[in-house]
Formats: C-alpha cells, structure tokens, sequence
C-alpha cells in the first residue's frame, strides 16, 4: 500500500468514495485500495445490455454486472480471495440458458430476491469474496438512460433521442445530453414507465458522499457510467455541498460513439453542462491524452480545479490506467489540495 501519512487529529484511513461504472470504475477502485482501505464505490444502475440486461428484463432486478465489477476490483486477494473472485467473474460458455452470464451476476441476483434490499445483498457477497470497502448501488431500482443526440439525419442539427444504455453507448452519432428515468419493468418484463418521478439516490450512498473525504468522478463512459450520478437529485446535492475534495479523472482515450472525437477539455464541458453548480478542486489525466495542455487547465480553472498530468497508463497499453501510477498521481493530487485534517 502507497503510504498514507495523516496530519491531522483523527488517525483513521482515508476516507474515499468512487462513483461510476464498469471497467473505469475497476481502474479507479485497484488505485484507491493502494492508498486506503475505507473505500465505497457507488455504481451507475442503468445498463441494459448482456447477462445485466437479460437479468434486468426478465426478473425485474438491479442490473448486477457494474457491481460485480467493483466487488471483483475491492476483493481479498489472498489465495482464498482471488479464488472466489475468479469464479465471481467466470461467465458460462455453450448455448444454454446460462451462456454469457457471470457466476457473480447470478449470486447478486439471488441475493436480492431473497433479501429483496440491494445494500443487503451487496454485503453479504462482499463479506464472501472478503471485500475491502463498500459497493453501493447508485439507486436502489434500475434507470433508463435518454439521450439527445445529433448527426443521425441528413440535417446533422436535427436531435434525436436514444433510450437505453447500450443504444447510447454505440450510437454512431453525438450525444449532447442526457436523462434519467426509473427503469422499473411490470412482470412481464416492460418497462412501466416511470417518467414523472425523478430517480430517487440509494440512502447509504448520499450518506457516505457526505461524509468523505475525497470524492472522486471517472474514468469511465462519460455518458452512462459518469454522469449518470449527477442527474439523481439526491446525489447531485451531496455532491455539490459535501466538504470532500472532489477530483476528476478523465479516460485515457475517446470512446467510439459516446465520445468519438472529443477532446479532454470537451469532457469537463459536458460535465459542467450537466451540473453547473458543481465545483471541482482536481482534474487528473494522462500526459499523453492530452494534447494542449493549457485548454484543459483552462477547462479545468473554469471549475475551480487544477489539472495534474502524469503518466497513469499501463505499460504497452496506452488504453488501459496503471492502477500504481494512478494512485500516485491521485495522491499528489489530494496534497495540493490540503482542505480537511487528514490527508494523503
């Protein structure tokens, strides 16, 4: 563990919340167990495709697969650990009813029926796979995803809107915006519709971004795995007044379809559109990602931060953040911005 060096009056870890999704959110979570053990990653619920959408569709549940994700990223990893978290993550092969769903996306979904409480579900894998840390779901139901996207017709102006994860992920057009709606399905597995409430924030993970110390946004789909928690009011309030240092960490390269195209200072545009009120205090990125640095540091003065660029990739893979080098990064980050008792 890269050592963490309290100043302050309360010796205690560090005390870290990671909001996001699929394989940016495993990056971040593999950086921030190097640095503390009090770690609470709260994971976007809106995905729709694969094993989490076949679940979602036909029992009405949470999609499991971000979840089991970050539990994956936060598991022990002594022999008995890494034991179960391989299995966690094994998927089945063949042609059967099983093909292409994940061991773990199966327990998650017993776990809830049974429990019927996600945040209870959730603690009991993570107590069997020895989990250091907390995985809390962003909602305690599914959300759709809709968005506003252009570049479909013959007139690239015209916006069109898109609903569901997987349609806006892979959508050959821009995306400008989006929205959240409760994805509850009937017992058929149709959506009921849902669109005049506004979704409502897990509890426990409004809590613990009130009550941490750092917060941190990306890497990950800028526009179903990020930005997502910002539209849950609940959680969009915690996050604009919590006391935490709130950092962003942005992707190592474009996405095709969600972002194709769009430079780093055009992600922290689209998270400010987004959110206007939220202020940042640290934008981290790659070095090598980002070619005028003075626009991004620009782009992130505008909302209150100072950027920090630093080789964060892996080896060969200039796709993929080294989880040691992050870590690093993260924590020179979070010394330039001394704001509470306790710092790395």
């Amino acid at each position: 563990m890269i050592p963490v060096q309290p100043t302050g009056v309360h010796d205690r870890p560090l005390r870290v919340v990671a909001l996001g999704g699929g394989h940016g959110l495993q990056a971040t979570l593999r950086a921030l167990r190097l640095l503390t053990d009090d770690v609470t990653a709260v994971v976007t619920v809106a995905d729709d495709g694969g094993s989490s959408g076949r679940m979602r569709r036909e029992l009405g549940l949470l999609p499991p697969g971000d979840l089991r994700k970050a539990l994956a990223a936060l598991a022990a990893e002594d022999d008995g650990g890494q034991l179960w978290s391989t299995v966690f993550q094994h998927r089945f092969g063949g042609s059967g009813a099983l093909a292409g769903h994940a061991v773990g996306n199966l327990l998650i979904a017993g776990l809830l029926e049974v429990l019927g409480d996600p945040v209870l579900a959730l603690e009991e894998v993570a107590r069997l796979l020895g989990v250091r840390g907390r995985v809390l779901p962003m909602c305690n139901e599914p959300l759709d995803i809709e968005a506003e996207v252009t570049g479909l017709d013959e007139d690239a102006s015209a916006v069109r809107r898109i609903r569901g994860q997987v349609a806006v992920a892979t959508t050959p057009g821009q995306v400008r915006r989006i929205r959240l709606y409760n994805g509850l399905t009937n017992g058929n597995g149709h959506p009921n519709g849902g669109r005049s409430a506004p979704p409502k924030a897990c509890p426990q993970a409004v809590e613990a971004v009130l009550g941490a110390d750092v917060v941190l946004l990306g890497p990950g789909s800028w526009f179903t795995s990020v930005l997502p928690h910002l539209l849950v009011p609940e959680l969009h309030e915690a996050l604009v007044s919590t006391t935490a240092s709130k950092v962003v960490v942005l992707n190592l390269v474009p996405q095709p379809g969600e972002t194709a195209g769009f430079s780093p200072e055009r992600h922290l545009d689209v998270l400010c559109q987004h959110a206007p009120r939220l202020r940042v205090d640290a934008v981290v990125a790659d070095v090598d990602s980002v070619p005028t640095p003075e626009r991004l540091r620009t782009a992130a003065a505008s909302l209150g931060a100072v950027a920090h660029l630093a080789t964060i990739t892996a080896g060969g893979r200039p796709d993929r953040h080294d989880p040691a080098a992050l870590a690093v990064s993260l924590r020179d980050a979070l010394r330039y911005h001394p704001q509470h008792d306790q710092r790395v």
